[in-house]
Formats: C-alpha cells, structure tokens, sequence
C-alpha cells in the first residue's frame, strides 16, 4: 500500500519518521534488556566445573544486607558461594541430598529465631529482593553438609572412655572446677534479629579480654555490664549441663560461639578456670520463683523490682507478694538442670538460696521477669552429665572437621573469579 498526503492527509512523512524511530529504539532497548539479561546469569566465579552466576552473587549478597552481615556483602558472597559450591560437589559426589520435609523445617526454625512464621519471614525477604529459591538453596547446602560431616567424622568424633572420664572429672566427677566467665547478653525480638545475629558474630571473633569488657559495657543488656560483663567465681555445676563442655573447651581469653537464649543471645568469654578442692555439688533438681512485672525494663518497673526485693527473704514471700492477683503473675517450679530454659539456668547460676535476678524479659521484652532461687536438691546420678559431655565433645569435634576439610576442599579446587 503506498500512502500519499491525498488518501491520508493526517500522515505525514515526518510522522512516519517518528514511528520508525520510536520502532528502532524499541528494539534497541530489547537488546539492551537482552544482554543485561545474559550477563547477569554468565559466569562470575568458576568453582571446578560449577559455576556461580552474577545473578547468584547478587542475590547471596542482597540476603546478606537484609541480614546486616558485617564487611562488604559482595565480598562475602563471594567467599560463601564458592564455599557452597565446594560443599555441593562434596555431598553430590557422597549421594546425600536433603529431604523437601527436612528443608521445610530448617527454614520455620529459622524463621523462628527471628519471631515470625516460615511465610512471614520468606515474605520479608522477598519484600527485600531476595527470592524464596535462594535462602532455600541456602539452607539446603546447609543441611547437607552437616549430614555429610558427620556420615564422614562421626565415628572419629566419638570420645573415648578415658577422654570422657577424664573430661567428667573436669566438670565435678572428682576435684570439680570453677570457672571465671565474662558475658555480653544481647535482647533479641522480631525487628532487631538481623542487626543482633550479625552484631554476635563479629564480638565472637573478640580475643582481648579488655575489647570484650568495652563491648559489655555498650551492648550487653544484664547487671553485669557495669562491670564490663565480668561475673565471680561459678561452679560449673551450677551452669546448665549443655554449655559445660562449651564453656570448658575455652581458653583464658577466648570467646564462645553465640549461644542463643529465649528473647537473646548470648557470648561468653573465659578468664579463668580453676580445680574445686574436696569436689563440687551436682544438682538433680533446682528450684526457683518467677514474678512477673509489666512494663519490661522501663524504670518504674525496676522500682516496683527493688521494692518487692527489699521486702522478701524466701521465695515463700512472693505468695504474700501475688496475693490478689491473677494466678499467672507468680510461677514456681522445680526442674532438673537440663530442662530449665538457658536464660534462667544462666541467670539461677549467679544466684545462691534466696537471692534475686531481674535481668529476664518475657512477652517481646515487654514484661520484667524478678527470678528468685529458692533451692538446689543434690544430684545422685551421673547418666546425664555424661550423656551432655559426650553431645558436646562430638559437636565441637566435628565443627573441627567440618573447617578443616572445607580448608582441604579449597586448596585443591580450581577456582577462577571473573
């Protein structure tokens, strides 16, 4: 069809040309689109014969911001990616492969720990950019890792009975033993967990026992801060029986990995550890009392705290306390040891028969728990402290394995970074 101004007055040539340049620029812009698009998902680190994608990168580093990780995120990617690449060849190679179920899981525990369900906390994410595929591609390395470390160390991670004989005589089996502790406990809620989880992993790597009391002093949240975090002497009967082997494993300056408590997290760092002459007590039951004070650790629930503090001697004088209150304010129980939550068992350990603790919060911080120890019954059986023991000797065996054979994995590999 041939247009002229006589059968399309309204076309013209210069409207014509406008079109033709709209139409060039449009397939200009695909192929822009096009080639953003190829290299974002080309090559950005060869790891043997896996690749890592631009796209892959991008997205581990976006988490990893959205997480408040500490250094620069790209650079981090970049080191976990091609550690993951490492770990997916060794457990490929192996035949292990996570289970959908188990995946699931691992993400609501996740999920969990920053206070929202599995769907809340995949939507926060993608809120922020990051898509479900990669924190679950995230976790799922994770998973099987861990399976592959222990199907390859376990057998070699496993004590033997002199070692675990000798280790019980070091927690209380015979001389017993004290230990000087340091403690940084940072709350943890919904809207902070991020900022905290990746603020805990920095003070862990803390080797001066100076640096460790300036950051008490700024972030930990308990009395002790103003001491620098420095507690006295503890029994380490008096500590929860999980943390026991951890806490023993230090050396005068080191620091924990974080330990997480209900509504915190926790870091330790040992300053000295000493034999108990003549033994130490094991405890087969502990019991304590749990008034509740709403408000949190706002200032006038501290008073009202030290009023009723003032105004007590046993735990029996808290009923007086509660009297004509809902049920609810006062809790008291008596557990064994393992099954006291770790906030409490940590905060029970500082205490002796009638003292008290209002470090604790419950309800999102939002009510001040006033902890008081009412008694320790004396322990007649050592089955769970050995079980305990052996838990935490293996754990800490087969992390040693873990990063030394991912070490092993990352000399030989061939890597290339574009």
């Amino acid at each position: 069809m041939q247009l002229n101004q006589n059968t399309h007055p309204s076309i013209t040539p210069r409207i014509v040309q406008s079109f033709l340049l709209l139409a060039l620029l449009s397939v200009v812009g695909l192929t822009s689109r096009i080639a953003q698009a190829q290299n974002l998902f080309s090559p950005a680190i060869v790891v043997n014969t896996d690749v890592v994608t631009y796209y892959e990168l991008e997205q581990r580093a976006q988490l990893y911001r959205l997480l408040r990780n500490p250094g620069d995120p790209i650079q981090t990617a970049r080191i976990e990616l091609v550690n993951d690449r490492l770990k997916r060849q060794a457990t490929r190679d192996s035949g292990i492969q996570a289970a959908g179920e188990d995946i699931t899981v691992a993400i609501e525990e996740f999920a969990q720990r920053a206070k929202m369900t599995d769907e809340q906390f995949i939507k926060a994410l993608g809120e922020g950019g990051v898509e479900p595929e990669t924190f679950r591609d995230f976790v799922k390395t994770s998973l099987e890792w861990g399976e592959f470390v222990r199907s390859r160390f376990l057998s070699r991670s496993r004590p033997s009975d002199a070692e675990i004989d000798r280790a019980l005589g070091r927690v209380g089996s015979g001389g017993g033993m004290r230990v000087l502790l340091s403690e940084i406990i940072i709350p943890i809620n919904a809207q902070n967990a991020p900022q905290v989880e990746a603020l805990v992993v920095e003070l862990a790597k803390i080797t001066s026992v100076d640096e460790f009391a300036k950051a008490a002093a700024q972030y930990s949240a308990t009395e002790t801060r103003a001491q620098g975090g420095r507690m006295d002497w503890l029994p380490i009967n008096n500590l929860p029986p999980d943390l026991r082997p951890v806490l023993l494993a230090l050396r005068p300056g080191e620091v924990s990995e974080p330990i997480s408590l209900p509504n915190a997290v926790a870091l330790f760092q040992m300053r000295d550890v000493q034999e108990i002459t003549g033994g130490s007590s094991k405890y087969s039951a502990i019991e304590y009392a749990k008034y509740y004070i709403s408000g949190g650790r706002s200032e006038g629930a501290l008073k009202i705290a030290a009023e009723i503090s003032n105004q007590i001697d046993t735990c029996d004088d808290l009923y007086g306390i509660a009297k004509g209150q809902a049920p609810e304010v006062l809790d008291r129980e008596s557990l064994p040891a393992s099954k006291i939550p770790r906030d409490i068992a940590l905060e029970l350990a500082k205490l002796d028969n009638g003292e008290i603790s209002t470090n604790l919060t419950s309800s999102d911080g939002q009510t001040l728990i006033l902890l008081m120890m009412c008694g320790r019954t004396p322990e007649v059986s050592d089955d769970e402290v050995r079980a305990d023991l052996v838990n935490g000797l293996i754990q800490q065996r087969l992390q040693a394995f873990s990063e030394s054979y991912l070490d092993q994995l990352r000399a030989d590999a061939l890597i290339i970074e574009k």
